[in-house]
């Protein structure tokens, strides 16, 4: 009789375990394998958001180097951030300027920057300069995330005229869209 009770006790635990679900190594793998799966896409979702957030400058001071041109076809000279219609109001992620400038001498020119306020951002800046027959423009970014918008560089001022075909982005910095 002991060895019969024995065998319905234990089809009795059998029958019981089969009823219960998971056990708890199967739940720990299934943890360990989406903790895994995370802390590979997290990154990469966390990446395509900067990358959105640096498209929002990118198109701005892209928008307002076509508004300064516009604008200076219109007007014969360069607008001021809230003259110009296509000036954009500063954004959580960007903090925008725009400065038109007049050396003695030397044809107008017009900067917008786009300054980074969050940390793993690139800045952003716009450089249009005004000479007898065109209104060349650049739009650069700064090659690593930064606080400080580029300088565009390569303007040779020394003769007194500007010269749009030396005009770079600078040092840690490149050209957007080329």
């Amino acid at each position: 009789m002991k060895t019969e009770l024995k065998a319905k006790f234990l089809q009795h635990l059998i029958q019981k375990r089969k009823d219960q679900g998971f056990t708890l190594i199967e739940l720990l793998v299934v943890i360990v394998i989406i903790g895994i799966l995370s802390a590979i896409a997290l990154p990469s979702f966390l990446n395509q958001a900067n990358k959105a957030r640096q498209t929002e400058a990118r198109t701005y001071v892209g928008s307002v180097n076509r508004g300064q041109q516009a604008y200076y076809v219109e007007y014969a000279r360069f607008g001021a951030q809230t003259e110009v219609e296509a000036s954009v109001p500063d954004t959580q992620n960007y903090k925008y300027t725009v400065t038109p400038k007049v050396y003695t001498g030397a044809e107008p020119f017009t900067t917008v920057q786009g300054t980074a306020q969050k940390a793993n951002l690139k800045s952003y800046a716009g450089f249009v300069l005004a000479t007898a027959n065109d209104l060349p423009a650049i739009a650069c970014e700064t090659i690593e995330p930064s606080d400080t918008p580029p300088s565009p560089g390569g303007i040779n001022f020394t003769d007194g005229r500007p010269d749009p075909q030396d005009a770079d982005c600078g040092n840690d910095a490149a050209l957007v869209g080329q």
